[in-house]
């Protein structure tokens, strides 16, 4: 047996017409129907000119292919494969769908983002998707950069991103997400909002971030709500939008003059070795670093802004710096440190197995 194409010409195709070949869709279309998918589509999503036209049929469509695995335009082809029309109405063409996605402008995104908010509301009192909501939820923050094509694309601009680990100047969009979990549920996206590609991380943070706290309570999360988030988002603005709402934070903070200095007046004393369950390779150092220690402080950040100063727990964990010319004879006069802290809110005592 041998192939009779080279595989860049070769492909498959589901076109049995007595078969289904996502019967799996069924269950979740109809829980899409309960939750008002299309109606909220349709009442939110106005695209201009005729190819905007039946905006909730199509976003059904988009929803659906996107379930059954399709990552391009041409998959979506998928809905009409084999006998899905006799499950199915109203399934567009993937061109269709294409020619409809090809002309969002930038408000149109924020209107289906306004659809998928209330869609999720929604879509939690049909099921039981975030449990223990009640008691505690989490929100994670952060950025990703979506490479496009094309000079029509609109906000598209020249961005870092990081691939392989290497930082790469690429062209797109930088959409920014706030994921909504909990303790004894799947991560489940909030809030999302795109923007210009060469935006910075922390650009729009503070809004989506109330956003995303607002979906959240509108979804369940009646418990407490810690807000997560890295160092690009260590600002006064997102910090301040985010207890202005009533929640809690937890921010990775840079290693500025302020924060070294706080890290510096914590008394020797204080700091209580760990060590990790598992080992954990260190690029940088090009070795198994498999313990640390720990100490906490109080810290008042963003001082220079009077409205919006923070008093809040600094966590720091340090590890020893490695010497790598003491086997040159070159042995250390003092102990280095590496720094990783984080600034707190949170109501969560910092549980510590201590080597001692």
């Amino acid at each position: 047996m041998q192939l009779l194409h080279t595989l860049s010409k070769t492909r498959a195709a589901f076109d049995d017409p007595n078969l289904v070949s996502h019967a799996g869709l069924v269950p979740l279309a109809a829980l899409a129907e309960r939750a008002g998918l299309r109606d909220l589509a349709a009442a939110h999503v106005r695209p201009g000119g005729d190819r905007g036209a039946n905006a909730g049929l199509k976003v059904a469509c988009l929803a659906a292919g996107m379930a059954a695995g399709a990552d391009s335009i041409d998959d979506m082809d998928l809905l009409r494969h084999g006998a899905m029309e006799t499950l199915f109405g109203g399934v567009r063409a993937p061109s269709t769908l294409g020619s409809f996605l090809r002309s969002f402008t930038w408000g149109n995104v924020s209107q289906l983002n306004k659809a998928h908010r209330e869609f999720l509301a929604n879509l939690t009192r049909e099921a039981p998707l975030l449990p223990g909501a009640g008691t505690l939820a989490f929100i994670d923050i952060d950025s990703t950069q979506k490479r496009v094509f094309g000079y029509g694309k609109q906000g598209a601009r020249f961005g870092h991103t990081k691939i392989q680990g290497k930082s790469l100047l690429v062209k797109g969009l930088n959409a920014l997400a706030g994921v909504i979990s909990t303790p004894l549920s799947a991560p489940v996206i909030g809030a999302v909002r795109l923007r210009g590609g060469n935006a910075t991380s922390g650009r729009g943070a503070a809004s989506l971030a109330k956003e995303a706290i607002g979906t959240a309570r509108a979804g369940g999360c009646t418990g407490l709500i810690v807000v997560r988030l890295d160092s690009g988002y260590y600002s006064a603005a997102a910090i301040s939008a985010i207890r202005s709402v009533g929640a809690r934070f937890s921010v990775t903070v840079p290693m500025n003059a302020s924060i070294l200095a706080a890290i510096a007046a914590i008394p020797d004393d204080a700091w209580t070795p760990i060590r990790y369950p598992r080992a954990i390779w260190d690029d940088q150092l090009q070795a198994w670093i498999s313990d640390a220690e720990v100490a906490e402080a109080g810290c008042t950040a963003f001082t220079s802004k009077k409205n919006q100063r923070v008093t809040a727990r600094l966590i720091v964990r340090r590890v020893r710096d490695q010497n790598n010319r003491a086997a040159q004879g070159q042995g250390e006069l003092f102990p280095a440190w590496r720094y990783h802290a984080m600034l707190t809110d949170s109501p969560f005592e910092l549980a510590i197995s201590s080597l001692n």
